[in-house]
């Protein structure tokens, strides 16, 4: 066969992998929205502020150095010693749920019942305030960070693809990686969703708060426990994206990349957002493979928008949303 066919199923296998990293983080938003029913515009900055803590602990940096240095004159920056990855993670994952507990504490209980809008809103100005508490914590700098994932060209792909197609598919080690992440990630998320008493409530909470209050589902814990997981799930597609592309404040804009994502899949569906994201990620490869030279390139800055408008028109509710039917 030729060149460009294989070529175009590279691209195509590369196109799954980074879709796979679209879904890691539409997989937070579609959590919160389970058991909200609200769009969290905070989930990108979630990813940034784990991916930062985790570095900072790691580097075992001295939270609020800058400012405490300004104030008081010292010049503290580190405590002398690294962590080591899998307790960094382990510590950064807690910081993570004491997160939880004080959006809960201080945010939603006081919201409760309230407009979705209302909600919505709360989200935005939460997204900004963890971002300029990441900054004071951390510093604004580009931070590299490093688990111990692999990375690079697999050797094994090219090598077992260049003797079967005479062709050798280059496949970066970390998106094999968070394929692998993500699947178990769905899998894990989904049978807690149907099958554990805690996902019933979540979904009994989304359906209406004050019902779901009337027959005993603390609303509080349902909360706690679904920003808790949404935290946790950021702290991985912070590691997977801040390994990737490195630690830097741009990687909250990953969340308008997960849009598209939840659109097609549904906002309410674990599944769909990898759905999604292996549809959105394929798809703009493709297109840009084979389209993009003829309109001058660049079409995966807005292709994955166009899609998703698209399935808004025609379908809504996303290919395994709920659909809302309203009788009058």
């Amino acid at each position: 066969m030729p060149d460009t066919f294989w070529f175009a199923l590279e691209v195509t296998l590369n196109g799954l992998m980074a879709g796979v990293m679209y879904a890691l983080v539409a997989l937070g938003f579609v959590l919160i929205f389970k058991a909200s029913g609200i769009f969290n515009y905070a989930q990108g900055v979630l990813a940034l502020f784990a991916a930062l803590t985790l570095v900072g602990i790691m580097e075992g940096q001295v939270p609020f150095s800058h400012l405490i240095n300004a104030v008081f004159g010292t010049s503290l920056h580190h405590i002398g010693f690294k962590v080591p990855a899998l307790l960094a993670i382990l510590l950064t994952a807690g910081v993570m749920v004491i997160l939880a507990v004080l959006v809960e504490r201080y945010i939603l209980k006081h919201l409760v019942n309230q407009e979705p809008i209302i909600l919505f809103m709360a989200t935005i100005g939460l997204a900004y305030f963890l971002e300029g508490l990441g900054d004071v914590m951390w510093g604004a700098d580009i931070k590299t960070l490093d688990v111990g994932l692999p990375k690079g060209i697999s050797d094994t792909i090219e090598a077992t693809t260049y003797d079967l197609f005479g062709y050798g598919f280059f496949i970066d080690k970390l998106d094999i990686v968070a394929a692998l992440v993500a699947a178990l990630l769905v899998t894990t998320l989904t049978l807690f969703s149907q099958y554990s008493k805690q996902g019933r409530a979540l979904r009994a909470v989304a359906d209406d708060h004050q019902a779901a209050l009337s027959v005993g589902i603390s609303l509080r814990f349902i909360w706690v426990l679904v920003w808790s997981i949404a935290g946790i799930v950021a702290l991985v597609a912070g590691i997977m994206w801040g390994s990737k592309s490195g630690v830097q404040f741009s990687l909250s804009l990953i969340a308008l990349k997960a849009l598209p994502v939840l659109m097609l899949g549904g906002f309410t569906s674990i599944p769909g957002a990898i759905v999604g994201g292996l549809i959105i990620g394929m798809g703009e490869k493709l297109f840009e493979f084979f389209i993009g030279p003829l309109v001058g390139g660049a079409t995966e800055n807005w292709f994955a928008y166009v899609l998703a408008l698209v399935f808004l028109v025609f379908r809504p509710q996303g290919l395994f949303g709920e659909r809302i039917i309203e009788r009058v």
